[in-house]
């Protein structure tokens, strides 16, 4: 492997010659992979207990599994239903470190494309509310299909600067989470050609970039509230300095334990190291409450971790609600109808209607008007001409127990696969009429519509399996 000369030299001193050489040799070492299990949908335990892959557990975080090279989950139909995302094992210790509880403003601000939002969403178990913002608007969309794909119910999706969210949010969230943009040296190994990113931008760069953003988060974190901020570099100017940055310019912000006091020796034995304060020019007092990832270390990627807190206490800060809900009259017959075959709690008060498109809005969710918002809460499908069809999101948010007309087929029924591509598929004698909700093993894959039993497919076309 060769690494970007000034990288060499920089890592050859901040690890001495003996640790670079094992980083090094990590490089000949096969790239760790795995899946994150959707918690809103099943447990981990049920998932080992159904996937059809060879797994073993990720050690520092409950619902994480590696697979082996030979599997494809990507390709799987339980994939299709939201039960698991694929993320490097690294990438998934900021969501899992992150205190998230139900019932929390969470704010997720450099999202895209939603590995650590659909972690806090499930966190969240639909309480509280989520907001995901990504400042690429391609981006963003990748980020709110994999949310409803994992049937979070109480997420907004915005494409914002963060200044501009700052502005409208004040002080106004619980937790926090900026997974920074970044060098990406922690990411060499998996990904060889970031190296000619590197060598183009460097360092400076992203730290510029991190400096505007986490001021930004800071104001619009409550007191009381916690801060994860987190890269996928070894750069001491984007991580140790990038923290003394903060500290410094905000005397109300302190570093805390980013791993749990009494599991630090348990951490410490799957491989995970701390923060180092002899690669700073300057140190700062708790420096080593960080956390670093090496790939030599763990079975993972590159990775660094500051969790912060703000001093004081408060509640989070009122902001001016959404009001733009639909009047009852609105609310058609075949709506009525339709929900009432839904067991799922969707109450006719928050619901919203922008033009043809009915949405679930959250409890208390903001006024969002002048925000580029992809999404806000859960959208329930389209009104057309008096006639109601229910999204592909909603289908989601659903399951085999949540809907009154489903049809169940198992995982290796060729039918699920002819479902996926959008085809046509025989539906069991005495399906009743009208829409169906198509699972695999009671978990959603989206609806079909029967009509004397003729089955017409409804899955989106352009989620559909190639």
């Amino acid at each position: 492997m060769h690494f970007p000369e000034q990288f060499e030299k920089r890592m050859r001193k901040q690890l001495g010659d003996q640790e670079f050489q094992a980083y090094e040799a990590c490089f000949t070492k096969k790239v760790s992979s795995a899946v994150r299990v959707n918690t809103l949908k099943l447990s981990p335990s049920k998932f080992e207990e159904l996937a059809p892959f060879v797994l073993q557990p990720v050690p520092w975080t409950k619902n994480g599994f590696y697979y082996e090279d030979s599997e494809v989950p990507s390709k799987h139909a339980y994939y299709y239903a939201g039960m698991y995302y694929l993320q490097e094992p690294s990438a998934m210790t900021p969501a899992a470190l992150l205190p998230v509880e139900p019932g929390d403003r969470v704010l997720d601000l450099c999202a895209a494309p939603g590995g650590k939002s659909t972690e806090l969403g499930a966190k969240l178990k639909g309480k509280g509310l989520l907001v995901c913002n990504d400042i690429s608007h391609s981006r963003a969309k990748a980020l709110l299909k994999n949310i409803e794909l994992f049937g979070i119910t109480n997420a907004i999706v915005t494409s914002e600067p963060a200044d501009k969210l700052a502005a409208r949010f004040p002080e106004y969230f619980d937790k926090i989470l900026v997974d920074a943009p970044c060098s990406g040296e922690g990411m060499f190994r998996k990904q060889p050609a970031i190296m000619k990113n590197w060598e183009q931008y460097g360092t400076g760069y992203y730290n510029d970039l991190q400096k505007q953003i986490l001021p930004r988060a800071y104001e619009m974190l409550r007191p009381g509230g916690m801060l994860l901020y987190s890269t996928c570099t070894f750069s001491p100017e984007e991580d140790e300095e990038t923290v003394k940055f903060l500290l410094d310019r905000y005397p109300d912000m302190e570093l805390v334990d980013a791993v749990p006091a009494d599991r630090k020796e348990e951490f410490a034995s799957f491989g995970f190291d701390t923060g180092k304060a002899e690669w700073m020019e300057v140190p700062v007092a708790g420096i080593e409450k960080t956390v670093r990832l090496f790939p030599h270390k763990i079975a993972g990627e590159g990775h660094y971790l500051a969790l912060f807190h703000k001093k004081g206490e408060s509640s989070a800060a009122s902001v001016p609600l959404f009001r733009d809900f639909v009047k009852p009259k609105m609310i058609t017959q075949e709506v009525t109808d339709f929900f009432s075959q839904v067991s799922m709690e969707i109450p006719t008060e928050r619901m919203s209607l922008s033009e043809e498109w009915l949405s679930l809005i959250p409890e208390d969710m903001p006024d969002l008007k002048g925000l580029r918002v992809l999404r806000a809460g859960l959208f329930l499908g389209e009104l057309k001409k008096g006639r109601f069809e229910p999204s592909q999101a909603l289908a989601m948010a659903l399951s085999g127990k949540t809907f009154d007309n489903c049809i169940s087929y198992p995982a290796s029924d060729p039918d699920v696969i002819r479902y996926l591509k959008c085809e046509s598929i025989e539906c069991p004698e005495g399906t009743k009429d009208g829409y169906v909700l198509i699972c695999v093993d009671g978990y959603p894959l989206g609806f079909g519509k029967v009509r004397n039993g003729q089955f017409k497919n409804k899955y989106l076309p352009g989620w559909r399996m190639m």
